[in-house]
């Protein structure tokens, strides 16, 4: 029978956050295993930004340099592979992959990341993360002033509207058919030179994931440079629900202040457990979740050897 690693800390995912949590461990002295499948939701995006010292670096580039750093801690391993199931038979958990292999862990965090589940609409996912963007602190320096679009509806499709008008004048929201606005929000957004389309769209006319023309189902079109959207979410894992973690109205795994899920010795970090899909945003919850892991394992260590009064 083959013998099963133990480990400290088991990590489930190994882009920004985990990294993260993983280079907290290793300081911390811990027996760490990061399990990671290489497929981060932001692999087509070129360019991050809004994160200091990797400005302007492709996400590849930073994820990279990340797990570079990390893998100089003696403590820290990496496995390629997708974890397919959890068990806990005794005080440890138990890791299986999809390749079969199986390691022990006293902890988890799970930084699995979501998927965007991208509509049907030709052109859309080639542009997801290109010009087709999710968030304005990333991006939208790169497109200030420029011709954007606004993908949305009613309460939501308003207030992101109003948000990105602090980067371009130049703003139109597409609704996408008959608009749920109210009359007032209608009334505001026309005050502000803002346009409100309700053709359907068909999709997007673009080159190398730039938009040039958004297409309309009447075959009419208009030109564009960006636009951004909000499309719904979902785990990359089913693992966390399998173990009766808790999740939010939004479909993010529900954590505290310091990323512990309501499952003793289990954590989360980064897109999977915050609606902040930033990578310095990820690399904040990762180091949280690290640091706070050691310090519950601390505290039993230290209960375990000198007994509780």
């Amino acid at each position: 029978m083959t013998q099963i690693e133990h480990f400290d800390v088991i990590i489930i995912g190994g882009s920004y956050a985990g990294l993260s949590a993983a280079m907290s461990l290793g300081r911390a002295l811990r027996k760490v295993l990061i399990v990671d499948s290489g497929n981060p939701s932001n692999k087509q995006t070129p360019q991050s930004h809004n994160f200091l010292t990797r400005d302007g670096e492709s996400p590849a580039e930073i994820a990279s340099k990340g797990k570079e750093e990390v893998m100089k801690y003696p403590s820290v391993s990496f496995q390629k592979g997708r974890v397919t199931a959890v068990t806990k038979p005794d005080d440890y958990y138990n890791v299986q992959t999809e390749a079969n292999g199986v390691f022990s862990g006293r902890k988890l965090i799970f930084a699995t990341g979501v998927l965007d589940i991208i509509p049907d609409m030709a052109g859309f996912a080639e542009c997801w993360g290109v010009s087709i963007l999710h968030c304005p602190y990333c991006h939208g320096f790169e497109f200030k002033g420029e011709k954007t679009g606004i993908f949305g509806n009613g309460e939501s499709g308003y207030e992101q509207t109003k948000f990105i008008s602090n980067w371009t004048s130049d703003l139109v929201l597409y609704t996408n058919g008959e608009s749920t606005l109210s009359k007032k929000q209608a009334k505001r957004l026309k005050k502000n030179n803002i346009e409100i389309v309700e053709k359907e769209i068909q999709g997007f006319e673009h080159e190398n994931g730039q938009i040039k023309n958004i297409v309309f189902k009447d075959e009419t079109k208009e030109p564009l440079k960006a636009l951004y959207a909000s499309p719904e979410v979902k785990q990359q894992s089913e693992v966390p629900k399998e173990l009766g973690c808790d999740f939010t109205d939004h479909g993010r795994i529900e954590v505290d202040l310091f990323q512990k899920t309501n499952v003793p010795g289990i954590y989360a970090a980064g897109d999977n457990s915050s609606m902040g899909r930033a990578v310095s945003v990820a690399v904040s919850a990762g180091s949280v979740a690290g640091m706070m892991i050691n310090k519950e394992l601390v505290g039993e260590e230290f209960e375990a050897k000198n007994g509780k009064s």
